[in-house]
């Protein structure tokens, strides 16, 4: 087992806490992890990067090779975009389809989209819709984290136990809310992906 994943997105859109659930949920399965963050400042709408890389056998590096990407996870369609290069040939893109318009030359979104719509395997979601249905748009980040949960090769008991386990501090209301937000998005990836 190796997966090798980009996770992107824009400062304070909760990547991070992303990479840290699928972090406890492998080692919690016994895998080996490695990762690489850049922070970009969430005042100022920097970007955010993360290469994670998950495995059954020891990994050499933290950095994933350009075109050697089993997924691109990103909370936000522009940088989805972005880092297109980095997806191997059978890799699957995974992206919110919620701009966040942060400078004033942000590309139109149907065009950003139809070149997302060109990769071989790809899931956009309306993570913010979904989030807001779970109960607050803030659980976006684990929308997506549901709708690539069938794509990572771990359990998804172990993620409800990561995301569990992330959030106890915050109370119990906010538990069950990343959980809904998590499982919805995970429903809506199983019906859109093709086997």
């Amino acid at each position: 087992m190796k997966k090798d994943i980009i996770l992107a997105g824009v400062g304070g859109q909760g990547i991070l806490s992303i990479a840290a659930c699928i972090g406890l949920a492998a080692l919690r399965e016994g895998l080996q992890l490695k990762q690489a963050e850049v922070h970009g400042m969430s005042q100022r709408g920097g970007a955010v990067q993360s290469h994670l890389r998950i495995s059954d056998q020891p990994i050499a590096s933290d950095i994933i090779p350009e075109g050697r990407a089993n997924i691109i996870l990103s909370v936000e369609p522009m940088e989805a975009l972005r880092y297109l290069p980095m997806l191997a040939s059978d890799g699957w893109v995974v992206t919110s389809i919620n701009p966040y318009i942060n400078i004033p030359d942000y590309p139109q979104l149907d065009a950003i989209l139809a070149e997302i719509w060109k990769c071989r395997h790809y899931v956009t979601v309306d993570a913010d819709d979904m989030a807001k249905n779970a109960g607050s748009i803030k659980a976006a980040n684990m929308v997506m984290l549901g709708a690539a949960s069938p794509l990572l090769g771990l359990s998804p008991a172990a993620l409800e136990q990561s995301v569990t386990e992330l959030f106890t501090a915050k109370g119990q209301a906010i538990v069950d809310l990343n959980i809904r937000a998590f499982r919805a998005g995970r429903e809506w990836a199983l019906s859109q992906i093709k086997p």
